[in-house]
């Protein structure tokens, strides 16, 4: 198991916009930093920046409501653009009350307002930009990993992190929406512990671990700092932990005893 990390937020990365090539904005900022890409290492990119990159851009000018965008705007007190474009993001929607909405994403999550934000999202004039969660993050990482690995010839890892707010807990922390060359769930069941009982649930969510560490570094404000590198993991005595992607961590209903 790993004794030490050291985790690095990259300055001087520019502010994304659609069509932006991830790699070449990765490779730029860390020749910025003075740094490089060595075996093992992690890249972390805030959720934004990607989304950005997509065009995953919405213009609420754009969006019509309809009925029941309506009707949970009023109980929610939101905007019914919006919460249209919630509803269309989401599978289902799970708990309303007065300035929160709670929904399924599409993808999984459970999450406020699907994860569509309007902070450090930039809009022209009469535009009303809010931003959409990339479409399959974790295909956005395995696509990013390739062309990191190939450009420079390191093996390296990705992961894609966002703020999430917890149940029963005050504040956000970070976790891993997507990851390429990452084991993002350790299956510890079965092992020993000190004492030699047998390790019966024990699961430990890497991937959401290393996104909440950068997160630290990145900031949740204004801080500019969507980038970041992660160095020291090591895995190898770790069998049962192969590289998985973020969707894993996801608990299926059939385990969902909140619901």
């Amino acid at each position: 198991m790993t004794k030490a990390l050291t985790i690095e937020a990259l300055d001087k990365v520019p502010m994304i916009v659609p069509g932006d090539d991830l790699a070449t904005i990765v490779g730029d900022a860390l020749k910025a930093n003075g740094m490089t890409l060595e075996n093992g290492d992690i890249v972390v990119l805030a959720q934004k920046i990607v989304s950005k990159s997509e065009g995953r851009l919405v213009d609420l000018n754009t969006i019509v409501p309809g009925k029941r965008a309506v009707d949970l705007a009023h109980a929610t007190d939101k905007d019914p653009r919006l919460v249209e474009l919630i509803l269309t993001e989401s599978k289902s929607v799970l708990r309303q009350v007065p300035g929160v909405l709670i929904t399924e994403h599409h993808r999984g999550w459970i999450m406020a307002n699907a994860g569509i934000d309007a902070s450090n999202v930039a809009s022209s004039d009469g535009e009303e930009n809010v931003l959409l969660l990339p479409l399959d993050p974790d295909r956005s990482c395995d696509a990013l990993r390739e062309q990191l690995c190939t450009r420079t010839g390191a093996e390296v890892g990705v992961l894609i992190n966002d703020s999430f707010g917890r149940p029963w807990r005050l504040g956000t922390t970070g976790v891993a929406l997507g990851s390429a060359g990452v084991p993002s769930l350790w299956d510890r069941r079965g092992e020993k512990d000190m004492f030699r009982r047998e390790l019966q649930v024990s699961q430990q969510a890497i991937a959401d671990e290393l996104a909440a560490a950068a997160s630290l570094v990145q900031g949740q404000g204004a801080e500019g700092r969507p980038l970041a590198l992660i160095r020291g993991l090591d895995f190898s005595a770790a069998d049962n932990a192969p590289n998985r992607p973020a969707a894993d961590l996801i608990r299926d209903i059939s385990e969902d005893l909140f619901r």
